[in-house]
């Protein structure tokens, strides 16, 4: 009789998911905080939660305050209301649309992934990928449970080119994705080696 759990990752790389998911989940959420405290302030009348105007323009929650250069040049922190998904998208749909999408597609992908992973799914490159994008998740979903939107802080110096605010989570999912994708183009190389 075989054994159908042989290849079920071990304790150990259990471990290693759990400690780097919380890691990753914790620089994520202290960094938006960190946003939060620093680069804006709370308004006294704030606008309604991510209710597009005539032009599709939202107000944010909190009034930004001041940019912070990072890399001169390159990189500065610059706070921003993100009320879609990674990199905006969605921003502008009704909200049961984005709570809708934004819900099922996170914790789906989360509960997928960590079943795949558990099952032994994949290689090494899908094996880091996991706590990265299951991290992510988690911190943009607890920033819309908490806020209503997602915290982003992240800018591409506008005068090098214009790229949308982003924060850690979306490097994290970025990232994530980019492994599996090596992943997955190493697999069918490998099974062609081997044939």
């Amino acid at each position: 009789m075989t054994n159908t759990n042989t290849h079920r990752r071990n304790a150990k790389a259990l471990t290693i998911m759990v400690v780097t998911l919380v890691v990753y989940t914790f620089l994520d959420l202290a960094s938006k905080q960190w946003a939060l405290d620093t680069l804006s302030a709370t308004k006294p009348n704030p606008p309604a939660l991510c209710l597009p105007d005539a032009q599709q323009h939202i107000e944010f929650q909190r009034k930004p305050i001041k940019i912070e250069p990072f890399w001169p040049g390159v990189l500065q922190f610059n706070y921003a209301e993100n009320c879609g998904a990674a990199f905006s998208m969605l921003r502008s749909a009704p909200s049961w649309v984005r709570a809708l999408v934004f819900g099922v597609a996170s914790v789906g992908a989360a509960i997928v992934l960590s079943v795949m992973f558990v099952r032994g799914a994949g290689g090494r490159a899908f094996a880091a990928a996991v706590p990265l994008i299951v991290s992510g998740a988690i911190g943009n979903v607890s920033d819309r449970v908490r806020h209503g939107f997602v915290v982003d802080f992240i800018q591409v110096d506008p005068n090098l080119f214009n790229y949308p605010i982003f924060n850690v989570a979306d490097i994290a999912i970025a990232i994530g994705v980019g492994l599996m994708l090596i992943d997955g183009v190493k697999k069918p190389e490998a099974e062609k080696a081997t044939t």
